[in-house]
């Protein structure tokens, strides 16, 4: 991905090396369990709760303060990608102000508006405060643990979770919400999984209009992130973690789901086509 000359956002909040930012909370298996568990919809203080004592990051390898640094410029770089994305598709095709969000960066443990968040959650949105939160040992992970490497697998996970907070401006997360209150378990899950894919799907579109416009792309970067989009779907992660597929409690989407909505994006870039509630099957 050509970010170096992409726009830096301003709305990143660094809590790296702050106090408080990182906490004992088990091994690195546990870690990594607690990971599967979050992706696929669990609770993953479960995991984390009877971890053991030591702190994860003790057997992991730390990032130099040069690596921190150009990770919080790539970070900053592909938020300001999204932020130019979004405000032009907010105010040409909705005639509206887009709100950009916040992006917390954080080591281990930080607060959020939605409770505490861990790194063994992996990145997430939190709509109470219009934030994405980040741990950014969760690249490494997406590397080296989920066979997802590349610049570009980095930011269209940073572009998938700000899709939730375009869904979110949008009344869409809402919505499921408030629907999800009412029906059976299986159903809210089939809610959730197509809340998922349209944010996959926002992720494709955001970098078909930032390749229109600025051209950001290289070659390889598309597959980097289709490749990252079917490394943690829910079919390949719950059969590495127990063996078997459950789909009626997959939360996100399988690997080929995640993969098709987010090249659709790409392929269309075009938001009305990321309507994953009018289709039968997604």
């Amino acid at each position: 991905m050509k970010w170096q000359s992409s726009r830096r956002s301003i709305n990143i909040d660094d809590r790296r090396g702050m106090p408080g930012g990182s906490a004992a909370i088990g091994g690195l298996g546990s870690l990594l369990l607690a990971l599967v568990v979050a992706l696929l919809g669990g609770d993953p203080s479960v995991v984390l709760e009877r971890g053991g004592e030591g702190n994860p990051y003790d057997s992991a390898p730390q990032a130099s303060s040069e690596e921190s640094d150009r990770t919080a410029d790539f970070v900053a770089a592909v938020l300001g990608e999204t932020e130019d994305t979004w405000n032009s598709i907010f105010q040409s095709e909705f005639g509206a102000q887009y709100q950009e969000p916040s992006l917390v960066l954080y080591s281990g443990v930080t607060q959020s508006a939605c409770g505490t968040g861990r790194s063994a959650m992996g990145p997430f949105y939190c709509p109470a405060d219009q934030k994405v939160y980040l741990d950014t040992s969760f690249f490494r992970d997406l590397q080296v643990n989920l066979g997802a490497p590349g610049d570009f697998a980095q930011a269209y996970v940073i572009a998938h979770e700000v899709g939730h907070h375009v869904q979110n401006l949008l009344g869409v997360s809402s919505q499921v919400q408030r629907a999800q209150q009412r029906i059976s378990t299986a159903q809210a899950n089939d809610l959730s999984v197509r809340l998922e894919l349209q944010a996959d799907c926002f992720a494709g579109v955001w970098a078909n209009r930032a390749q229109r416009s600025r051209e950001i792309l290289e070659e390889g970067d598309i597959e980097e992130a289709l490749n990252a989009a079917s490394q943690i779907g829910d079919d390949r992660l719950q059969m590495e973690s127990r063996g078997y597929v459950t789909p009626d409690s997959f939360t996100h989407g399988s690997s080929q789901q995640r993969a098709e909505w987010f090249y659709r994006g790409i392929e269309t870039g075009d938001i009305n086509q990321c309507n994953t509630f009018d289709v039968a099957q997604p």
